[in-house]
């Protein structure tokens, strides 16, 4: 049997945080159903998802890049680094990743760049719900570590709550300084 991973990110957007990446191997002997791009499921749903697939899947892994890399590299490289790395982490090799979007990482395996996969290929969605809830998850607990951001809310993404709050409190180390509006508050503009 060939084994297809899917690969997608979370967190090219925001202004902070860590860019989290998942690779999922589905088991075709163990169907889920529902898989969908993450963007478009109910949080609730999203959940329920993400402990299907980890207790279904033949594997699953999470990569990641934090923000000291996405500031050195840029925020493309380094979703690429933590779709690279989650592939790498997998329990098992693959023969081949389909990955979200029109970029490639470098992987061991062979590959294809699928644009919106993830609301096409199941492997891919079941990747993109583990990112996002991960991704979701730890900026609940990163909320709590830097209060008053609103973290927990938006995800670290800029809303005018965000950058209201970045002009008052100034930016926290989990904010990504090679990003307009962060940079612009540390330059006092």
């Amino acid at each position: 049997m060939k084994l297809v991973c899917g690969v997608d990110e979370v967190g090219r957007g925001p202004l902070a945080g860590p860019v989290v990446a998942a690779a999922v191997v589905l088991d075709p002997a163990r169907a889920i159903k529902g898989l969908a791009d993450s963007k478009k499921l109910a949080p609730a749903r999203r959940e329920a998802l993400y402990i299907e697939i980890r207790e279904k899947a033949l594997a699953w892994s999470l990569g990641r890049a934090e923000v000291e890399e996405i500031d050195r590299l840029n925020i493309l490289q380094a979703s690429l680094l933590a779709m690279q790395r989650a592939v790498e982490a997998l329990p098992l090799a693959v023969d081949q990743a389909l990955v979200d979007g029109n970029r490639l990482p470098e992987l061991p395996c062979s590959a294809e760049a699928i644009v919106e996969g993830d609301g096409i290929e199941p492997c891919i969605s079941a990747a993109s719900i583990l990112a996002k809830v991960s991704r979701d998850r730890e900026m609940g607990e990163l909320d709590r570590r830097y209060p008053g951001y609103g973290l927990a809310r938006h995800k670290g993404y800029p809303t005018k709550a965000h950058l209201e709050a970045l002009r008052t409190l100034g930016a926290s180390e989990i904010h990504r300084r090679s990003f307009g509006p962060v940079r612009k508050i540390l330059e006092g503009a």
